[in-house]
């Protein structure tokens, strides 16, 4: 299935059907008064999550969505019938905003939960309603007042407790592939994950997670390089940051702590608020030496700060160093859960002003 994480769609609700005007015809009854019932309401427009849904597929090629209309009032004092209202069924973690002011109207991320997001109109009285002793006969009703209407942006937000982050090709999809039972696409060449890919892991056999692997990230994400401007939305929701280092790249320039430090930015320049959660760094690939060598230096110049920051090294190849890291996960998750000293999370640093 293809992941759709952004539309914008139109919504109308249903217009309030007219009141009628009629008069009471019965044998006997020469004067019988009026008779004209009132007209019928309009349809909400309403979403609706569907925790089975997890794109926004369905809208992207169905963009016009309308409720149905109010029926009129009839003869007899016959209400006409209320307009259905229409159901439109969206993921958990999906926000809702105003396409003309970008106002957020909801953050939808309950299973079942309802948003009337367009109201329908009201409708109108009938004749018989404006019978009065001075104005027996009333040759008029009044009208339905139309539904609201309004143009929409939906954006999927994941719902993961713990997001996965880094560059590209930097094992994120393999790691996410080893702790859990999620199977994205893995290969040896930049930007293999084109949308984020969820997975379930067991912590300790008592407690489970979600985890989120997100797209890999470059040093202008948050400007729209690659494809971080596009998901980086996607870990805003997580309580847990794992930022994963490549420990041996081939790119010339590229090293470790440099690669920690431009996500970090780019991660603060998106939103301040991803600078205030906890973060947990790992060096991958351990299995080829010059990672392993690489990860130790990184962990000796982190080690060193005034503030110490532990870096874990992993290998989701031979599984080293995964037992160390899933325990500094679930410690940073669950806080009733005593965390090993490794595990402990630290905050990424807000960028400078620029002088």
């Amino acid at each position: 299935m293809k992941f759709v994480d952004e539309v914008r769609i139109h919504v109308k609700a249903g217009d309030g059907g007219d009141g009628a005007v009629a008069w009471r015809r019965e044998k006997f009854i020469p004067r019988g008064g009026p008779a004209g019932g009132d007209g019928g309401n309009g349809g909400d427009v309403v979403l609706v999550v569907d925790p089975q849904l997890s794109t926004l597929l369905d809208y992207r090629y169905v963009r016009e969505h309308r409720a149905r209309n109010g029926e009129k009032g009839g003869g007899s004092d016959m209400n006409g019938k209320d307009g259905a209202p229409l159901e439109l069924r969206v993921p958990p973690g999906t926000v809702v905003k105003d396409l003309g002011t970008g106002e957020i109207l909801a953050d939808l991320g309950t299973a079942d939960e309802r948003f009337v997001v367009a109201k329908g109109g009201r409708g109108g009285l009938g004749n018989m309603n404006f019978a009065t002793s001075t104005n027996q006969a009333p040759r008029y009703a009044e009208d339905g007042t139309p539904g609201e209407e309004r143009d929409l942006v939906l954006e999927l937000k994941l719902l993961a407790d713990v997001g996965i982050v880094g560059y590209p090709n930097a094992g994120k999809s393999t790691l996410i592939s080893r702790i859990s039972r999620a199977r994205p696409k893995i290969a040896d060449y930049p930007f293999t994950t084109l949308v984020p890919n969820l997975g379930v892991v067991s912590w300790r056999g008592e407690r489970s997670f979600v985890v989120a692997d997100i797209p890999g990230l470059i040093e202008g994400a948050h400007t729209g390089a690659g494809l971080g401007h596009q998901f980086l939305r996607h870990v805003e929701r997580c309580r847990v940051l794992v930022h994963l280092v490549e420990g041996a790249n081939p790119e010339p320039g590229r090293e470790p702590k440099k690669d920690l430090e431009a996500i970090d930015r780019e991660l603060a320049l998106h939103s301040p608020e991803l600078a205030k959660k906890p973060q947990i760094v790992a060096v991958t690939k351990i299995d080829v030496p010059e990672a392993r060598a690489a990860g130790e230096k990184l962990r000796r110049t982190l080690g060193r700060r005034k503030k110490p920051v532990p870096v874990h090294l992993v290998s989701a190849v031979t599984g080293e160093g995964m037992d160390e890291l899933l325990d500094a996960i679930g410690g940073a998750l669950f806080r009733s859960a005593a965390p090993r000293r490794e595990g402990r999370g630290r905050r990424i640093a807000k960028p400078r002003a620029a002088k």
